[in-house]
């Protein structure tokens, strides 16, 4: 049995001040009020693990072609971040590409260490975007849905495939909604042009969530509420969110988790040069540039994911007038209970033992995997 205690503790929907979380053989045994523990830190508070459901690269790796080492280094290195868990993100390629990004991601999964930030499956965002809508993705590799499509991706390596973000006004759509939701996979709504009426249609046939709200989807209108209206009253939605104050500003950000409370997950659509100097990257084999202080950027001016950090995320929102239990929760519980791991993203007995101090300024102290430090 040990323990660990910091002036602030975020379970169940509250605070505890001061809070203690104890844990044994990587499972989380009790959470209480106390300042008395094995590791009694006199500063900040302690969250469960971050979970990112969206994260295209990191440390100067692009998932699509990240190589074995690759993977391994960013496994080691997220929780340095705060992240426990996380969803890597493979955008638009040729179906072909995404089934053997899909492979490579299967085998590193078979290979983490118990100290590594957990792989829960791959994000396939993309083919099946809109041409209006498209961002930062090849519009020449843009294609429908079909029964083929899917079927591959389904089959490329089973059980892989966790996330796959498509737009529902594409021929086909529907029905791919239903095929990949019979078969486990959440399917979000993005990069889309449709109209309130298409979003409530996919919410129908399974869709759960919607990805990066307010960013390449048809706006809020007053007379059309387009995805980002939907989203906000579907209750059956939830709203990935990259605040990293250039994709969504703060006051919108505060908006959000107004409009949607407990529906707002943060992610960081973070790209290979998120922990990275400034400089010339990749993102889904394309090159993006990062300036100093800004997000990676396509030739065309396009932004192309983010640098952000998700614990940077959490303070921003905070910054902005988000209830710190809110935020944590949008970063921790609310992706964990979305791709169905109700053992991750909290800190009550029976989770995992995945704990992250974060400091005054909400930025990562140390970070605890299974109980272990990393």
């Amino acid at each position: 049995m040990a323990s660990i205690s910091a002036p602030q503790v975020v379970s169940r929907g509250r605070v505890l001040s001061p809070g203690r979380v104890e844990f044994h053989r990587g499972r989380i045994t009790d959470v209480g009020e106390s300042d008395e523990a094995d590791v009694e830190l006199t500063e900040g508070v302690l969250v469960p693990g971050l979970v990112d459901i969206q994260v295209n690269g990191f440390f100067g790796v692009d998932f699509i072609d990240a190589t074995p080492a690759d993977w391994d280094m960013i496994a080691r290195r997220l929780p340095s971040t705060g992240v426990t868990a996380f969803v890597p993100t493979i955008i638009t390629a040729p179906v072909q590409v995404l089934a053997d990004g899909l492979r490579r991601a299967e085998a590193a999964i078979a290979s983490q260490g118990p100290e590594d930030a957990r792989i829960l499956g791959v994000h396939v965002e993309g083919p099946f975007i809109s041409e209006r809508r498209k961002g930062a993705h090849d519009a020449a590799l843009l294609c429908d849905p079909d029964e083929n499509a899917i079927e591959t991706l389904l089959d490329a390596a089973p059980g892989t495939l966790a996330i796959l973000t498509l737009a529902p006004e594409r021929a086909g759509a529907l029905d791919a909604i239903g095929r990949l939701t019979r078969s486990g996979v959440l399917v979000s709504v993005g990069h889309s042009d449709a109209t309130a009426d298409v979003v409530a249609a996919a919410s129908a046939a399974g869709a759960r969530m919607v990805t990066h709200l307010f960013n390449a989807q048809r706006p809020l209108h007053h007379r059309e509420p387009g995805v980002s209206g939907h989203a906000l009253v579907d209750p059956l939605l939830t709203c990935g969110l990259i605040a990293d104050n250039h994709h969504v500003v703060p006051e919108v950000c505060r908006l959000a988790f107004n409009a949607a409370p407990g529906r707002i997950a943060l992610v960081t659509d973070a790209a290979a040069s998120a922990g990275m100097p400034p400089g010339r990257y990749q993102l889904g084999g394309q090159p993006v540039t990062m300036a100093q202080g800004q997000p990676p950027l396509r030739d065309d001016g396009t932004i192309a994911g983010s640098a952000l950090r998700l614990d940077e995320g959490v303070a921003n929102v905070v910054a902005a007038g988000v209830d710190l239990v809110a935020a944590v929760d949008a970063a921790t519980r609310v992706p964990a209970d979305l791709i169905g791991r109700d053992d991750l993203g909290r800190l009550e007995p029976g989770a995992r033992a995945d704990i992250v101090w974060l400091g005054d300024d909400l930025r990562t102290r140390a970070t605890w995997i299974g109980g272990e430090m990393t």
